[in-house]
Formats: C-alpha cells, sequence, structure tokens
C-alpha cells in the first residue's frame, strides 16, 4: 500500500509526527507512591530520584504501627507502592498477602549490605520460602533520654517511667504493641507473648503511666517540642538515636541509656504492596535509598543507623530485644486505645 501524498510529499511521516505531538501531553506522567516513617523519604532527595527517572513522587507520612496497619489494609495497600515498616510488621504483611515478592538481585547496591543484613534468610519475618518480601534499610533500638540537670545520675531502668518524683515530666510513645511490651519487660515476662491471666496486670501498668506521663507522643519531632516546652525529665524514645540527635541539634543537655531490663529494638524495611502499579520503580526507589551517600545522608541526619556501615557507637547489642510479631495485635489496640482516653481497671475487664 503506497503512502498517501499531500501537494507531492509524503504524508505518513507527517501524520505520525502530529499524532505524537497530541498524544504526548494526554500521556500519565508515572507517580511513586510512598508510604514512610519521617526522615527516610526527605523533599530533596525524593526530588533527585524523581528527575533521575523522570517521575513524579508522593509521600505519605505515618507517626504508629496502627496507623500504618490502617492504610495498608484499606485498599488491599494498593494506594501505595512501596512503604517502610519494621521485620514483626513485614511478617503481618505477608500473612494478609499485602506484600509481593522482590527481587533483591535487580538492586545492586543491596551488594553494599553489611552481610548481616544481606543474609536475608537469617532475618525473621521478611522471607518465605524462597521469596523475599523486604530489603533491610535502618534499626534502632528504644532507649531512654534524659535531662542531665533533673537526672543527677542517669536512670538505669524502665520503671524510671513510673517514678511518681517525675510526674507530668516523662513523656511516652502512643503505640499500643511497644506499650505493652515495655511494660511486660519491666514485668519480667515474655514482651509480646502476653498470656490472657496476664493482661490485667499489665493493663494496670500502662493506667500508672497514663497517669504518670505528660502526654504521649507520635512523631519524633513533636517529642522534641513537648520536651522542651515543658521541661521533661525523661522521655521514652521510640525512635531512638534520631530523637536524641534532634533533642541535641536544638540544644538540649541530655543523656540517652538503654534500660538493664532491655530495650526494644526495630529493623526498618523497604517492602512493596499487592497493589504497586509500577513494582519495578519501587525497586528503584529501594535501591536508590542504599546509595552510599544517601544511606550516610540518613545517619547524618537523622541520627539512625544504615545498613552499609557499622555504628560509630555501641548499640549493647546484649541488651537488645529485636521486635517479634505479638499474640494479638488487635487486642492490644483495642485495650491501649480504652486505656489512652481514661478508661478504668473495671471497664477494660469488660469484653
Amino acid at each position: 500500500m503506497q503512502p498517501y501524498r499531500i501537494a507531492g510529499h509524503l504524508c505518513r511521516p507527517l501524520i505520525l509526527a502530529l499524532s505524537c505531538l497530541v498524544a504526548q501531553p494526554l500521556l500519565a506522567e508515572e507517580t511513586l507512591r510512598i508510604l514512610t516513617w519521617p526522615g527516610y523519604a526527605d523533599s530533596d532527595l525524593v526530588q533527585e530520584f524523581a528527575e533521575r527517572y523522570g517521575v513524579k513522587v508522593d509521600v505519605s507520612l505515618v507517626s504508629s504501627d496502627d496507623s500504618l496497619r490502617e492504610k495498608l489494609s484499606a485498599n488491599r495497600g494498593g494506594n501505595y507502592d512501596v512503604f517502610a515498616a519494621n521485620t514483626a510488621e513485614i511478617q503481618y504483611y505477608i500473612e494478609q498477602q499485602l506484600v509481593q515478592p522482590l527481587q533483591a538481585n535487580d538492586m545492586p547496591n543491596t551488594k553494599r549490605q553489611l552481610w548481616r543484613f544481606r543474609n536475608l534468610q537469617s532475618i525473621p519475618g521478611i522471607t518465605q520460602g524462597t521469596a523475599t518480601y523486604a530489603i533491610p534499610y535502618t534499626y534502632a533500638e528504644m532507649g531512654l533520654i534524659y535531662d542531665r540537670q533533673q537526672f543527677p545520675v542517669p536512670p538505669d531502668s524502665l520503671a524510671s517511667l513510673w517514678d511518681p518524683q517525675y510526674r507530668g515530666r516523662v513523656l511516652a510513645y502512643d503505640g499500643s504493641s511497644h506499650n505493652y511490651s515495655i511494660a511486660r519487660l519491666l514485668q519480667g515476662g515474655a514482651p509480646f507473648q502476653i498470656a490472657d491471666q496476664d493482661f490485667p496486670a499489665v493493663n494496670a501498668k500502662l493506667i500508672e503511666l497514663r497517669r504518670n506521663v505528660l502526654t504521649f507522643y507520635s512523631l519524633p519531632e513533636e517529642s522534641v517540642s513537648l520536651f522542651r516546652e515543658h521541661k521533661i525529665a525523661l522521655l521514652y524514645a521510640n525512635y531512638g538515636r534520631q530523637q536524641l540527635k534532634l533533642l541535641q541539634d536544638a540544644g538540649a543537655d541530655v543523656g540517652y541509656v538503654i534500660p538493664k531490663e532491655g530495650a526494644l529494638a526495630w529493623l526498618d524495611c523497604w517492602a512493596i504492596s499487592r497493589g504497586a502499579k509500577n513494582p519495578q520503580l519501587a525497586q528503584h526507589w529501594i535501591d536508590f535509598t542504599l546509595e552510599p551517600r544517601i544511606s550516610k545522608e540518613l545517619t547524618r541526619r537523622q541520627g539512625l543507623a544504615n545498613t552499609l556501615e557499622a555504628p560509630a557507637e555501641s548499640s549493647n547489642l546484649d541488651k537488645i530485644v529485636w521486635l517479634e510479631p505479638v499474640e494479638d495485635a488487635a487486642r492490644r489496640t483495642s485495650l491501649w486505645t480504652r486505656i489512652r482516653s481514661g478508661d478504668s481497671l473495671p471497664a477494660l475487664d469488660t469484653p
């Protein structure tokens, strides 16, 4: 078939060119949707990634595991492409089929990670069979941050959070699972597996905590503002050394300790949601965050450890209690909501 002619010229190339000009503005720009924690996707680094790949990036932040579950459960994770969660939560998302396998070999920067983080099969919660569902990114223990002026001797126990002499000058984290775990840890029990008969005692302990604290915070920046404004004596640091750095940068005279009972610790990983529209782009993001310069920026800006280099300071690994799935997360969330709102013990004992 011969191409049509206009004024003696071939028109097929012209038609094709015009069709491209018309169609190009109608093409939807690819968007990567990230669900993550504060400090994991700073705007300048997100912009660098967006320009490199010619895409848009939407970042949504969470402040608790409860919030993360709620957002990922809605629409079966279809609202987000890639997200960050600790290993215990990743295991839950695998069980709920809210994540999809990824290919570590397609992310060259994983080869730069320390062996303990490259040995994925040795990390509980992120693999199933031969499939890998998450890539380690950063980790921290949940220590105690104290005001040196109000503690002549550094606190050494979780019990300090309950000490009545500091009533109204204590900040704790607003997280159901972690609070049940630290209360049970203080009581000498297994923090992640609380038996039915032990819940009343843990509930009572958390009601005592509620009465002793000034308030419960969610985000690290919020804790810093509260700490400075209310002359806080003691802070339970859910974000660990990230909060320590924020306070030090703000000029606070603070110290940091790991309590003798041990410190809960999280290993946050990147995972790809089941509803991701472009899994390959999500993998590019994960690989981007593992570039040496980007990972080191996480440590420099946030004070968090990265997975490419050993931390400069000792993390007291013998006192680290790595997070594990709990016996009943929904029950903890329901009870904590009631404790947080001021329910009494008889009300809590009512099913």
